[in-house]
């Protein structure tokens, strides 16, 4: 976010120019990974074509935090039932890692025993800096624009913003899916209806066309965004599906018109869906370092193709703004953001409810081999 002549072009496509993948780094038993991990090797082409492996790239643990996956508990002094259970929750999480240049990049996929499926990204390593002069803030002047955050002496830390964006082929119980913006508005009582002057109402629209699914989310404008296999219904006769669930996001605030905005425009919106197609895999296009945005999700998506009983595919981006301080000099500390797949109506009730409680055998005991 520096737009001085020595500094306005860094702004850099880590999956398109580099390789996410390619960029992916053996991950450090113990460290990255618990000691209960199992580990997976990757295969990579050389430059010659041919393949390699690379040992430790992928990690998968089981993982008990001490959260809960359901409770509920009775007061015998007021129902007259004394009763009290609880599960525990219990998670599988498929990790790696990448070091794309400076920046180190996190990525977990953590599968819950009760369908919810969690994306997090967490970003770490070493800050793009730059020089300077100063080397305090009792030097600057109020009309010197650092474009950022002295960090150290002669050292700042340039505001940026990072974005990851997923292609979730989703196929809920099958590939033809619809996308749904239940739109969660304030309805008004009529006088006498209520003592309450106001309720929630859920209003469900179906999207026909590309157009319809393009979402920014708003914090005062909510709504639940489904996608549902409109062909498969429960008992009750609910579509069965999986709704996008954000988290902590940022939203790009360039001018739509300016150089990296036009190749990045895949986040102008949060949400986007498309019907599949081989071609259109990466939201950025397929050559991105010469692009000028010709070739990008937003671009696909003017088409504005049917997306209703469609095989489709929801693109979710997953944005950070980084206003750098100190703490994150020299070795940024792990900051992380994540989104959430959250089953809905896709079983017929809690699916976790019969898992059975912990006992005191289940659970290792730590001792120490000697004392002091």
């Amino acid at each position: 976010m520096d737009p001085t002549d020595a500094w306005y072009f860094k702004t850099y496509m880590d999956a398109g120019e580099y390789g996410f993948g390619l960029q992916s780094m053996p991950l450090d038993p113990l460290n990255d990974c618990p000691r209960n991990a199992y580990y997976m090797d990757g295969v990579f082409t050389a430059a010659d074509g041919k393949p390699f492996v690379q040992s430790n790239m992928v990690c998968v643990f089981e993982r008990y935090a001490g959260d809960i996956g359901w409770r509920h508990a009775e007061s015998s002094a007021i129902t007259g039932m004394d009763i009290r259970e609880v599960r525990p929750k219990v998670t599988l999480v498929v990790r790696m890692a990448a070091s794309v240049a400076n920046y180190d990049y996190i990525v977990d996929w953590e599968f819950q025993t009760d369908g919810l499926i969690r994306i997090k990204v967490g970003l770490s390593g070493i800050l793009m800096v730059k020089g300077t002069p100063f080397e305090s803030m009792n030097e600057v002047n109020k009309e010197d624009n650092l474009y950022g955050t002295l960090l150290s002496e002669n050292v700042i830390g340039v505001i940026h913003d990072h974005y990851i964006t997923f292609h979730l082929d989703m196929d809920v119980d099958g590939s033809d899916n619809s996308f749904a913006k239940v739109h969660i508005e304030r309805q008004e009582t009529s006088p006498g209806e209520s003592p309450r002057r106001s309720y929630l109402k859920a209003t469900r629209d179906v999207a026909k066309t590309e157009k319809d699914a393009q979402i920014k989310l708003k914090l005062y404008d909510p709504s639940e965004f489904h996608v549902f296999n409109p062909n498969k219904k429960t008992r009750v006769g609910n579509p069965v599906g999986y709704k996008v669930v954000p988290g902590g996001t940022a939203a790009s605030l360039l001018d739509v018109d300016d150089p990296p905005q036009r190749r990045g425009a895949f986040t102008n919106n949060q949400i986007w869906v498309t019907p599949y197609n081989r071609s259109e895999q990466w939201a950025g296009g397929l050559f991105v370092y010469q692009s000028q945005g010709e070739d990008t999700l937003a671009v696909w998506s003017e088409r504005d193709r049917a997306i209703e009983n469609k095989d489709i595919v929801l693109w979710y981006t997953l944005g950070f703004h980084h206003v750098p301080s100190q703490e994150d000099f020299p070795v940024m500390p792990t900051v992380s953001s994540s989104f959430d797949l959250k089953p809905v109506n896709f079983f017929e009730s809690n699916p976790i409810l019969r898992i059975p409680p912990n006992l005191e055998k289940d659970l290792p005991v730590c001792k120490a081999d000697a004392s002091s």
